[in-house]
């Protein structure tokens, strides 16, 4: 109770506030300081209410934080006395806008109003529907690049948000005749039970748009959905369903996890309904006819017709209202000749005033619609494994989280952790979100993210990433991410849009495709009019082969030939810690031509260590080391600090000197066990008049060869020598000489002194170095080669690597570097490992061979199989392709592509040499 007295309510005036993403900045501000709590920020009153306690937070404090990020707590657009006019004001904000945009610019952003918006498709069956979404959206305004993996069924969509809206984009792929869905983390579609009237829908608007981090709420009541957009860092999902709850009405969570699952059991139920109905009919057509076996076939053959058929009318409908043309089209136009020709040679019968007599084609129509049921069947099984490496990354979330309360232990949802919660991690347990320990070791198993199976020895104020494994010991985790802005949920959107995003080479499949159907219905018009008018065939038979020929043709092959591909390159790549940040950059990795290193921390370890240590007199290596890393100890310099690394790591009892002084430019002064030592250059030595004779030549050789070096003087005379550098990886050398086994030229680009650079450029066998260069002059040396024709690529870990980065054709990004190399590079490697940096290169050309390879074989069979189909080997067999058989031949185009693309997989045992 007597802590519930010191709590106050508080209102201030917060000025300077233009839009949402400010209202978050400043709750974000206030929720940082203690004892604040319950904050509501209102953009319309300019103002901030919370909770606090005022002898925990001074006030000064707060509107020194609020004024650092660019607002204020008095309106200086107001009042005479102010004496501020409205051109300074106009001049702040754009200054402030200005930071801004500098900012976005630093890390990849674009201040420009235009975001990506991703969707979940439904509906589609072949190339030809991903070009005419793709179509569709494009002739929009405020679209800017559209594109449709059909593989994945994912929509990416680049617009401006206040020429186009969501809905406007959800209305024209319904209007189109496909299925959309938003799939932003920070923006969800839900059911909602229970509403009656217009005044519900406002009531569920008005409760979700009083709630801290919502943004935005739009109820369709028609449709009984509730679409939020939300800022995860503040609220979850489970907090907004209570909140419907609490409005009176029942929230329905949406369950898309399943999704690839529930369409292969759904084609899986359609291809068993159809085979009952169709299988009997083809015993029938060898029986004496009878009107009652005519019925029953006539029945059979309709209901197939009508129910299982009907999804290819459908997709014909849309496709043919949107000027395009699918599988759908000519599936349709193949069923409905076989089963009309065979409707009205049945009705015959019965009215043979009006219709002819002829045979009955029942069993193709029907044997047509289940075949293409088990194509569609097999592809979905299919398409679902090849996207299992996106599905194992999603498995790995953490599904409970142990949350700390008040000295208790509360077991919630991982995805309900809001930032600044803290948890309990047990041993065997995973990290639920990224955070930081707060108390407590453990021992944490990252292979998930590095690949790498020894785990990391991490304590008190190291970070942990969400989705890894503690395998030993206890922590406390104070959450600093959550949602879209975690590490893991980056990986996944990374591969996400490297799945999503059309390479070059897909063009030209998306190109064959667009004119591939007319075409097909074009060669099986021709086929009609040979045979029975040229060569004066029977109708039957000349109908027979321009059904053959309008079945076995499949655009889907042509379609699934990249994304498939794509899919499991990049889902090998994540296992081995490549993350590929596009589709382009898969293919065009495997194009390059040179590739250009940073030195330090990319080609070295970018920490200095202890190289060489070198005793003189009768001092041993240990003693010279011993009594280095006593005087060296007090300093927090890193090279000192190298050498007490080195000592503490051949477990050297290191001593506590006396009189400690470092003197600038020269070195270290103190006692050491009553004698004077100097560790520095020769100048401290010369200073002190130390005779360096014996060590000057050893000291020359070590600072030739590009190494930092030390002299060590104890009681006036120099025991040893220590040398440091910035050493080579382990695995840079075999690196560097594998990517020359490949052919690519290779160059060094560092600010470092040439000296240094010439030494390491030598050690790893690098083809030219380039040194002395200033981080604006990278850009020019990458230039340089692209302008003799190469294809470039840069690798590097810092932000003076990330211009250099971006002008490159493909910029790697060390995993361990700054975070805006790694927005500005096109791959990742996560494992820091440079021999990563040729087994991408080699992942990449595997991939787009897979690609052509594909491409290949799917235009090969429509070469072949259409030909045969149109009765080309007739005079050869005397047989003409059945139009039904034709139809199980192009199940099975696209369900060969597929599992050619899944062969992929095998090539990780590969990779791992």
């Amino acid at each position: 109770m007597m802590e519930q007295a010191k709590r106050e309510n508080k209102e201030i005036p917060v000025y300077g506030m233009s839009c949402q993403h400010c209202v978050n900045h400043v709750t974000k501000i206030l929720e940082k300081f203690p004892s604040v709590e319950q904050v509501q920020v209102s953009l319309e009153d300019s103002k901030a209410t919370f909770t606090w306690d005022p002898a925990q937070v001074n006030l000064s404090d707060v509107k020194q934080e609020i004024e650092k990020a660019g607002y204020s707590l008095e309106n200086m657009a107001v009042g005479l006395d102010d004496q501020v006019s409205s051109e300074q004001i106009e001049e702040q904000e754009l200054a402030r806008a200005e930071d801004t945009e500098e900012l976005n610019e630093t890390v990849g952003m674009s201040s420009k109003a235009e975001q990506k918006q991703l969707f979940k498709i439904s509906g589609m069956t072949c190339a030809n529907c991903a070009l005419t979404i793709e179509k569709g959206l494009k002739s929009m305004p405020g679209v800017k690049s559209v594109a449709v993996n059909f593989a994945t069924e994912k929509l990416t969509v680049e617009m401006d948000p206040d020429v186009v809206k969501e809905n406007d984009l959800l209305t024209k792929i319904k209007d189109l005749g496909y299925g959309a869905q938003s799939a932003d983390d920070g923006k969800q579609q839900f059911k909602v039970g229970g509403m009656t009237c217009a005044n519900c829908a406002l009531a569920i608007e008005k409760k979700l748009k009083g709630t801290q981090g919502v943004q935005n709420v739009a109820v369709n009541l028609a449709s009984e959905t509730v679409t939020v957009e939300f800022d995860p860092g503040v609220v979850n999902m489970k907090e907004i369903f209570e909140q419907v709850r609490d409005a009176g009405y029942t929230p329905i969570a949406n369950e898309d996890e399943n999704q690839d699952d529930r369409t292969a059991i759904r084609q899986r139920n359609w291809l068993i309904f159809s085979a009952i109905l169709s299988l009997p009919i083809m015993p029938i057509m060898f029986l004496p006819m009878s009107r009652s076996l005519m019925y029953t076939m006539l029945i059979l053959a309709t209901i197939v017709q009508f129910t299982a058929g009907w999804t290819f009318y459908r997709g014909a409908y849309h496709a043919l209202k949107n000027r395009s043309a699918n599988m759908d089209v000519l599936v349709a136009i193949g069923i409905t000749a076989a089963y009309g020709y065979s409707l009205m040679t049945t009705l015959h019968m019965f009215i043979p005033s009006i219709f002819f007599e002829g045979p009955n084609f029942f069993d193709t129509s029907a044997l047509l619609i289940t075949f293409v049921r088990f194509g569609k069947y097999l592809e979905a099984k299919a398409k679902g494994r090849a996207g299992q490496a996106l599905k194992k990354l999603l498995e790995l979330q953490a599904d409970k989280a142990h949350l700390w309360v008040g000295g208790e232990v509360q077991e919630v949802a991982a995805t309900d952790l809001k930032i600044g919660d803290i948890t309990i991690v047990k041993s065997g347990e995973r990290i639920p979100v990224d955070g930081e320990i707060i108390e407590g070791s453990a021992s944490i198993d990252e292979a998930m993210l590095t690949g790498e199976s020894i785990p990391v020895d991490k304590g008190i104020g190291d970070p942990v990433i969400g989705a890894t494994i503690n395998r030993s010991g206890s922590i406390k985790v104070k959450t600093t991410k959550t949602g879209k802005d975690t590490v893991l949920s980056g990986i996944i959107k990374m591969v996400e849009d490297a799945q999503g995003v059309k390479p070059p080479i897909q063009r030209l499949a998306d190109k064959i495709s667009n004119y591939f159907v007319p075409t097909v219905v074009a060669i099986s018009v021709i086929t009609y009019l040979i045979w029975y008018v040229v060569l004066d065939s029977t109708f039957v038979f000349a109908f027979t082969a321009a059904i053959a020929v309008l079945v076995i043709a499949c655009p889907c092959a042509l379609g699934l030939a990249t994304p498939t591909a794509i899919m499991v390159g990049s889902g090998v790549g994540l296992n081995r810690g490549i993350l590929f940040k596009s589709a382009a950059v898969l293919e065009g990795i495997a194009h390059l031509q040179a590739i250009g290193f940073d030195k330090t921390g990319t080609l070295t370890k970018g920490t200095p260590e202890v190289t060489d240590i070198i005793p003189y007199a009768d001092y041993s290596r240990q003693n010279v080391l011993k009594i280095a890393a006593a005087g060296e100890n007090p300093s927090i310099h890193p090279l000192a600090q190298a050498v007490v690394a080195e000592g503490k790591k051949e477990l050297l009892a290191i001593q506590e000197v006396e009189n400690y002084h470092e003197e600038a430019g020269y070195g270290v002064i103190c006692t050491y066990e009553g004698q004077t030592l100097l560790i520095g250059n020769i100048k401290l030595m010369h200073k002190y008049k130390i005779d360096v004779n014996e060590s000057e030549r050893d000291f020359q050789r070590l600072a030739e060869s590009g190494r930092t070096t030390s002299f060590i003087a104890l009681g006036g005379q120099v025991i040893g020598l220590i040398a440091l550098a910035d050493v080579v990886k382990e695995s840079t050398k075999e690196a560097i000489k594998r990517l020359h086994q490949l052919g690519l030229k290779t160059f060094m680009i560092t600010g470092d002194n040439k000296k240094v650079a010439a030494v390491v450029g030598e050690q790893v066998g690098i083809d030219e170095v380039i040194a002395e260069i200033l981080p604006q002059d990278k850009i020019s040396i990458i230039k340089k080669y692209q302008d003799q024709g190469f294809k470039v690529a840069m690798v590097g870990d810092g932000i003076n690597d990330a211009p250099a980065l971006a002008q490159a054709d493909i910029g790697i990004a060390i995993g361990s570097g700054t975070d805006v190399a790694k927005e500005t590079g096109d791959v990742v490697l996560v494992r820091n490992d440079l021999l990563d940096v040729e087994r991408a290169i080699r992942l990449g050309r595997k991939t787009l061979r897979k690609i052509k390879q594909n491409l290949f074989w799917a235009l090969i069979y429509n070469v072949i199989g259409i030909p045969i189909a149109a009765g080309v080997l007739y005079p050869l067999t005397g047989q003409l392709l059945p139009p039904e058989w034709a139809g199980l031949a192009m199940a099975f185009s696209s369900v060969s592509v597929v599992t050619s693309s899944l062969l992929l997989k095998n090539y990780d045992k590969k990779l791992v040499a």
